[in-house]
């Protein structure tokens, strides 16, 4: 699109963080120069079978690789920086501009992921201008949010000025003394803002949200009246949360044990900044702690989502090797389940109080408040950036719809505005937004071996649902079957007797042999016979997948396991010779020849 036939138009191109929570990945590119914005992951639902993260689909940037002249990151959070060291083993990010701690954080990921060398890792301070590519000039402003060092970004570019807000809520008293730069805002919202792109994530919420300094008396309550070991849970990133904890563990004399990787490393990297406030006396390894009165430790630990590896959901399995609950013992849980985590949060919390703990959690406890700003925040963002066109990020449908309602009661036309989808293209000029176009998008599902690619997943929930059949078969060169075909059921709910499938199928075999043998075996004219054996194995699938459906009402994967005599003993005349029968030994190597499944790959 062409901004009055002269100037193109901005492309504004969000990868992830819309009808979702999570993975906000968001490109910006102007003619041949792209800038990325945040790069963040997400965790798997249930359906994704061994499945460890989840990434946008990142085809645009590896087929426009070459345009890619840097990366903003607003703040450390995992849905924002993430998946940057998968996405730097695919492209090269000549440079990422972002906080001290977002950075520090960063570096290790880099450094572990052996993708460092890959990029070029950049601090900035509040009021912070740099320069990315020729067409792009972005100030940082500080705001407020549940991490330390978070920005909102004001970005230059020739079509006008656009802000990002990032995450954000406005809190009038943070816990680190650090104010959201609203004069900066304003300042901006007097010169004129083109576009606003605003986080939406509590845009269904009335009021103001809660400043962070509002959980201390809560948890300064239930510090005093625990009357054995606290176990606190929270999000490993906030470190604001994390400085009120260990405040009142100072207060109340507990000495504090770290527990879970993530957990440590963020306290030692805001340790490191200043960020976090405390003595080093105030730690104890965790095998240290056994000889203090239970009444003076306190456990900070991950494992608030209820993540299956995280360390309080291994402590409330009983599969911990140092931490058993006791009774006597409270644990907190100072976080809200975010979508999609509630029914293992609540199991978590189920198996900790069958143990004999005290369990504090629920919103009505007061000891949690979201980092996200609910709607007179949003009103606020709006009303001092006075942007002429809006668009909502960050959330799911219904969340994107209620802020355009928002943005609509400050005075903005519905025809300023626009909801999309990822992969949606906005073009933006200083005349217009409007959706231009989409790009492929979608996820990347990893595990702890690479990409899981949608055959994989989908085997998997086969797997998981429908069981396995294996079978097994050897078939002579003169299309004929060399024995009973082998079958093995695993997972599979059935009242047939094994004997008789393994009848049926050995029927169906010898059925689909007889219909097209005739297509798959071609003579070559010198007495030497050519068999299409993939052609012939594809043939068998189909006809046993849609005899086992019909039997057994359910869909199993399938792995047929076909064996045939090495060519060098095909008969050199038409004559049939005497086969042995296979052994189970025998036909079991026959996987190295083709399995249709991949339950190994």
């Amino acid at each position: 699109m062409s901004n009055n036939g002269s100037n193109p138009a901005l492309k504004i191109i969000p990868l992830g963080g819309l009808h979702e929570i999570g993975k906000n990945t968001c490109v910006l590119e102007y003619n041949d120069e792209i800038v990325l914005l945040d790069a963040g992951l997400a965790f798997p639902t249930d359906g994704m079978h061994g499945v460890n993260i989840v990434l946008p689909d990142m085809t645009y940037l590896r087929e426009n690789k070459h345009k890619i002249r840097g990366m903003i990151v607003t703040h450390g959070h995992e849905d924002h920086i993430g998946g940057i060291p998968f996405h730097l083993k695919q492209f090269d990010i000549p440079v990422i501009y972002g906080p001290r701690l977002a950075m520090a954080l960063l570096a290790g990921k880099l450094e572990e992921a052996g993708v460092s060398d890959r990029t070029e890792l950049r601090t900035v301070r509040p009021r912070d201008m740099v320069r990315i590519g020729a067409q792009f000039f972005v100030e940082y402003i500080r705001n407020t949010h549940s991490i330390a060092d978070s920005f909102t970004v004001a970005i230059h570019t020739p079509v006008g000025m656009v802000i990002h807000t990032g995450d954000f809520k406005i809190d009038h008293t943070p816990v680190d003394g650090e104010h959201f730069d609203l004069h900066r805002l304003a300042e901006h919202g007097s010169k004129g803002v083109l576009c606003l792109i605003s986080d939406s994530t509590n845009s269904e919420i009335p009021g103001f949200t809660a400043s962070e300094r509002s959980v201390y008396p809560n948890l300064d309550r239930i510090f005093s009246q625990a009357p054995g070991r606290l176990l606190v849970t929270t999000f490993a990133s906030s470190v604001h949360r994390l400085n009120l904890i260990l405040d009142l563990a100072a207060r109340h004399q507990r000495t504090v044990a770290v527990v879970g990787r993530s957990m440590l490393n963020v306290i030692a990297h805001a340790r490191n900044l200043g960020y976090l406030k405390c003595s080093d006396d105030l730690f104890q390894p965790l095998h240290g702690i056994n000889q203090i009165p239970p009444q003076k430790i306190l456990i900070l630990t991950t494992g608030s989502q209820g993540e299956p590896m995280a360390a309080l959901s291994r402590i409330a399995n009983g599969d911990h090797r140092q931490i058993k609950i006791r009774s006597g013992d409270t644990v907190v849980f100072s976080a809200n389940p975010i979508p999609g985590n509630t029914i293992a949060v609540v199991n978590t919390i189920d198996k900790l109080m069958m143990q004999g703990a005290k369990v504090i959690y629920g919103r009505d406890q007061g000891i949690h408040v979201s980092g996200h700003g609910c709607q007179e925040d949003q009103k606020l963002m709006i009303a001092l950036t006075r942007p002429k066109f809006f668009l909502p990020v960050h959330g799911e449908h219904r969340m994107l719809v209620k802020h355009a309602e928002t943005a609509r009661s400050m005075g903005i036309p519905p025809e300023n505005m626009v909801i999309i989808n990822n992969g949606d293209i906005v073009e933006l000029t200083p005349d217009s937004i409007q959706i231009g176009g989409k790009v492929p998008s979608g996820v990347e599902l990893v595990d702890n071996t690479g990409v899981v690619n949608a055959r994989v997943l989908k085997e998997r929930q086969q797997l998981a649902e429908d069981g396995v059949v294996t079978v097994a078969v050897a078939i002579s060169w003169q299309g004929e079957l060399l024995a009973t075909p082998e079958i093995h059921l695993r997972g599979v709910v059935t009242s047939l007797e094994r004997s008789l499938l393994q009848r049926w199928v050995s029927e169906v075999m010898t059925e689909t042999l007889r219909d097209r043998w005739a297509d798959l075996a071609r003579s070559d004219g010198e007495g030497q016979v050519e068999i299409d054996w993939v052609g012939l194995q594809t043939q068998l699938e189909r006809e046993i997948q849609r005899m086992l459906r019909r039997e057994l009402q359910s869909d199993p994967l399938l792995v047929l396991l076909m064996q045939n005599p090495l060519p060098h003993s095909q008969p050199s005349s038409s004559t049939p010779s005497p086969s042995p029968s296979p052994s189970p030994s025998s036909v079991r190597p026959a996987l190295r020849q083709r399995s249709t499944a991949g339950v190994a790959s």
